[in-house]
Formats: C-alpha cells, sequence, structure tokens
C-alpha cells in the first residue's frame, strides 16, 4: 500500500494572511512534491541545449532574481523585462508584469518552450528526464511514473509556492524581537503614509506596494500601475498587450519589495541601478501620459499644480529613510536557506 504522502509545512507570518486557501485543490504541497519541483527548478535538462534552468534566471543569492536588466535565453537573445524575484507567491494573482499568466502553474512552464528563453519542445524535455530516472520520482508524488508538461508545472509550482520571506528585520519589528533605529521607524511611516499637503509627509509608497507584503493588490487588475516611466510616446504596451484595452496602457504588475535591496537593477526593464534612482523617480521625474495612476497624480507633498509636472518633494532626508526602511526588508535566512539551494550540486 501506498503510504499517504507527507503534508509540505510552510512557515509564514500570521500578518501575510491565510494561505491554505490559496493552493489548489488538484496540487496540494507535498514534501516529495516540493523537492521534485526544486530538481526540475535547477535543472538544466529542461532548456534545449542543457545549459539553462528556472534558476539561471531566479538566482536564490538576488532573492530569485539574476541582477540582469532582462536576461538572455540559451541562444543568447535578451527578453523584453526582467526577471520578477519569486518571493512570497502564495499571496500572488496574475503573474508576469503584464498579468498574462492566470497561476503559478501555467507561468512555470513558459520559459521552456518560450523561443528566447530555454527554447525546447516539452516532448524533449521529458524524454532527457526519463532518462535521467525522473520517472521514479514522478511516480512518488502523483502516483504513476508518467512525466507530462502539467505535472512538470505542479511541481515547480510547489516548490516556489514554498518561497516565504518573512524573516527580515521588517519582520522581526513586528513580532517586537527587533529595536527599529529611529531612521528606519522615519522610512517606514514615509512609506507607508499617502501625503497631504501641509498636513501629512508621506513617500506614497504604499499605496500600491500593500501592507506587510509590500506587493501590489491581488484584486482583479488593481495591482497593476503606470507609475510614470514614461510619456506617451514611449509608453510600453504593459496590461494593454494582455487586455487590448487602451487604459491599461503602460500599467505593469507591482511587484513585492521584499529584499528589494537584493534584486537590482530595478522596473520592468530594468532601467534604474539603485534603489536611490529609483526614489529619485518618484520624487522629481515623473512622465506624465493619458494612463498615468491617480496614485501617483495625487501624491505629493506640496500643493500641485495640474500645469506642473508631479512631483512628490521628498526631502533627501527623507529619502535616505525611506531606503533605510527597504533595507529592513532584506531576508538574509530566506536567500541562505538550504531547503531552497540546489540539489545537483
Amino acid at each position: 500500500m501506498k503510504p499517504e504522502p507527507v503534508e509540505l509545512e510552510l512557515n509564514a507570518p500570521v500578518y501575510f494572511g491565510e494561505f491554505n486557501n490559496r493552493i489548489p485543490e488538484d496540487n496540494p504541497l507535498t514534501e516529495k512534491g516540493f523537492q521534485l519541483g526544486r530538481m526540475l527548478f535547477y535543472e538544466k535538462k529542461l532548456s534545449g541545449d542543457n545549459t539553462m534552468a528556472c534558476a539561471s534566471c531566479h538566482q536564490q543569492k538576488k532573492a530569485f532574481t539574476d541582477g540582469l536588466a532582462v536576461s538572455k535565453g540559451i541562444d543568447g537573445i535578451a527578453g523584453k523585462v526582467s526577471a520578477m524575484s519569486l518571493v512570497n507567491m502564495l499571496w500572488a494573482e496574475k503573474f508576469t508584469w503584464n498579468g498574462r499568466k492566470r497561476s503559478i502553474e501555467e507561468q512555470s512552464v513558459d520559459p521552456v518552450a518560450n523561443p528566447i528563453e530555454m527554447h525546447t519542445t516539452f516532448e524533449a524535455a521529458i524524454e532527457k528526464l526519463e532518462a535521467d530516472g525522473y520517472s521514479e520520482l514522478f511516480s512518488e508524488v502523483f502516483g504513476t511514473p508518467e512525466i507530462t508538461e502539467g505535472r512538470i508545472g505542479k511541481a515547480l509550482s510547489q516548490f516556489q509556492r514554498s518561497l516565504i520571506s518573512g524573516n527580515s528585520k521588517y519582520d522581526q519589528y513586528l513580532r517586537n524581537e527587533y529595536q527599529a533605529t529611529s531612521q528606519e521607524i522615519r522610512g517606514m511611516q514615509l512609506f507607508f503614509t499617502h501625503p497631504i499637503p501641509g498636513q501629512l509627509r508621506g513617500g506614497n509608497c504604499g499605496d500600491c506596494h500593500l501592507g506587510p507584503l509590500t506587493s501590489g493588490d491581488i484584486d482583479g487588475f488593481q495591482g497593476f500601475h503606470n507609475n510614470g516611466l514614461d510619456s506617451d510616446e514611449e509608453l510600453d504596451a504593459g496590461l494593454m498587450e494582455f487586455t487590448g484595452n487602451p487604459a491599461d496602457k503602460g500599467r505593469f504588475k507591482t511587484p513585492s519589495l521584499r529584499n528589494i535591496a537584493l534584486t537590482a537593477p530595478y522596473m520592468h526593464d530594468g532601467r534604474f541601478q539603485t534603489l536611490e534612482e529609483v526614489l529619485d523617480h518618484y520624487n522629481e521625474n515623473i512622465k506624465k501620459s493619458e494612463t498615468l495612476d491617480i496614485l501617483i497624480k495625487e501624491g505629493s507633498n506640496e500643493p500641485i499644480d495640474p500645469n506642473e509636472p508631479v512631483k512628490l518633494f521628498l526631502t533627501d532626508q527623507e529619502k535616505e529613510d525611506i531606503i533605510a526602511f527597504l533595507h529592513m526588508l532584506t531576508d538574509e535566512e530566506f536567500v541562505n536557506n538550504p531547503r531552497f539551494s540546489n540539489p545537483h550540486n
């Protein structure tokens, strides 16, 4: 008799919210499913020439990004967007920068057959996995030895759903385990405060990067924003590429800022090299366009003239304070956790 699968235990802060109802019924988290997904995440045989794995563009030390503005696939062809951090995905929906993937399962298998990324067929990849003895592992997880595209996606998803970052200095502060510095507290307050000219100074960050997860709203496409990177003439399609709605032009998924100090360069196209450049953008370099987000338009510490450029009017000290808070989001335990590392080494 086949033993009952061992459920994978997840350690997540209660303030992240319930997660059991976010795990698909047809893909429960199990210890063996996690381990298979981990092996596949680092498996270069999923690429056409056996040189690239999921982990090539999502490196643990960089909070599962790759440090590049845009990644290159096995043929040396550059993509169009930056590799997103894989963090706290249990509390996310509508994956990729333009929201075209609706589940982690769907997103996980896309790079394999993508001609710019891993550039192979699932038939070829499965043949290599079978020759390498993976069938037994799939049997242990799914009950039968068949390796399919869907099962590969499910295993990869189990691993990625386990990538929970919840032990940064900010988390320790929330649990009364860390005494934040006065600068970190100032930065925290600025981050989560919507400014009211003459009454309340704020950084306007938390309007889009919500709550302890510091990620976008998951209700519909509310977590997608045009944050003023370009004028109408230069604006990328963004969400419009998926929806076809001109009102979505330039809107991109708001990522979590967990471990943000480790994931440079920044924005969907990696145009900013430092957090200082990011703050300078929001403070004084917003480009106006037809779809510029209302949260950006109305976020300023000084009265706004609608005929003038949008600015936050943060002081240099306030920008430094916000960056100090952003460094609080670094989770050393997460980026060094051996359970997330390459099992093939």
